[in-house]
């Protein structure tokens, strides 16, 4: 049987609600921010590809016709906001690209400074 005092002061656990409801809004913030961070990633990840993969086929087009593939590999990953780390024609005209595309700075911190990297081949 419950005392006078303890029916005045009411139940033990008023306001845990609060409590569990704050909690789960942290746990629902902080799953959707990763879930921010890996799409930035994948993004980042599919640009760099896309730009390796046009820089390798204007590489090999111009190369094909006896110009500097390599120059052009840069002009186009540099209209990419990529940066052209590696350029082999081969002997039989096909090209390979390595482009390095810089990370934004939110990113950058998560990745430890390193760029996204992406390799193509075009070519014969």
């Amino acid at each position: 049987m419950r005392t006078a005092r303890a029916v005045a002061e009411g139940p033990r656990d008023v306001g845990s609600a609060s409590v569990w409801v704050l909690s789960l809004a942290v746990a629902v913030l902080a799953v959707g921010c990763a879930g921010i961070v890996v799409a930035s990633a994948v993004s980042a990840r599919h640009r760099a590809e896309s730009a390796a993969d046009l820089a390798a086929l204007a590489a090999a087009a111009l190369a094909r016709d006896g110009g500097d593939g390599c120059r052009e590999a840069a002009a186009v990953a540099a209209a990419n906001r990529a940066v052209l780390a590696g350029c082999r024609v081969g002997a039989d005209g096909s090209v390979t690209v390595v482009v390095a595309l810089p990370l934004s700075q939110p990113l950058r911190r998560w990745a430890a400074g390193q760029d996204v990297r992406a390799v193509a081949r075009a070519g014969s």
